[in-house]
């Protein structure tokens, strides 16, 4: 029997010819994609918060009874103006030193005659002050003064001014024999009314008399004149 076998291809025919086609290799761009734009938003993050950021100033007081870094505000008219970022130990070691980072837009409040000091729960003869740090804790208060040259270090007030700088009014010298029953903040009245109070008193350099000074607010300060009398009312009168 014969075999079947595969009819010849005409001479004329070609076989394909196999092309090699090279694999394409990804690029390795899209990996760094991610740090980049982590560190692009980083740096957007950083640079607002830097503009965000104001001065850094320090405080000496002479405790710091009520006073947390991290925690206490600075205030000024009830506003936020600043955080307390830590408090060291004065290097004279008679006090103690709060460094305090204030907003964007305060340094025009940090004036050479500035004062600070710890609003907290007062009481005194003239009253109790503070009693809304009851619950919310204590925090500085700030008066702004009227210098023009800017400062960046402090000394706190042991207490509280009894008047600020943008209370309208006059301040008055007085002077008497002796000192009675009055004492800071204690009220000034004129026709039974509420004029004024007294913001500070001392003992006079040679021991024979007081010194008290007074401010009466506006419009109460035009009844002041040459020919008015100041004089000791007690409270049982």
């Amino acid at each position: 029997p014969s075999s079947s076998a595969p009819p010849p291809l005409p001479a004329t025919a070609e076989l394909p010819e196999a092309v090699a086609v090279p694999r394409r290799r990804s690029h390795g761009y899209a990996v760094w994609l991610i740090p980049i734009l982590a560190a692009l938003i980083g740096l957007t993050l950083g640079v607002r918060a830097w503009l965000a950021t104001g001065p850094t100033v320090t405080i000496t007081f002479k405790t710091a009874e009520d006073l947390e870094p991290g925690k206490t505000k600075i205030k000024y008219k009830n506003v936020d103006i600043g955080d307390v970022k830590s408090i060291a130990l004065a290097p004279d070691g008679k006090g103690v030193v709060v460094t305090a980072e204030m907003t964007q837009g305060a340094q025009k409040l940090l004036l050479d005659d500035t004062r600070f000091w710890v609003v907290r729960a007062r009481v005194a003869g003239s009253g109790v002050t503070g009693l809304s740090t009851l619950l919310s804790g204590a925090y500085i208060g700030i008066d702004i003064g009227t210098s023009s040259e800017s400062r960046r270090e402090f000394v706190g007030l042991d207490v509280p001014p009894s008047v600020t700088a943008d209370e309208p009014g006059r301040e008055f010298i007085l002077r008497s024999a002796d000192l009675g029953s009055v004492d800071i903040g204690s009220p000034v009245y004129f026709r039974r009314v509420q004029v004024g109070k007294v913001t500070a008193t001392r003992l006079d350099a040679d021991g024979r008399g007081v010194t008290l000074r007074v401010f009466i607010s506006a419009p109460h300060e035009q009844h002041v004149t040459e020919n008015t009398r100041f004089w000791h009312a007690s409270g049982l009168d």
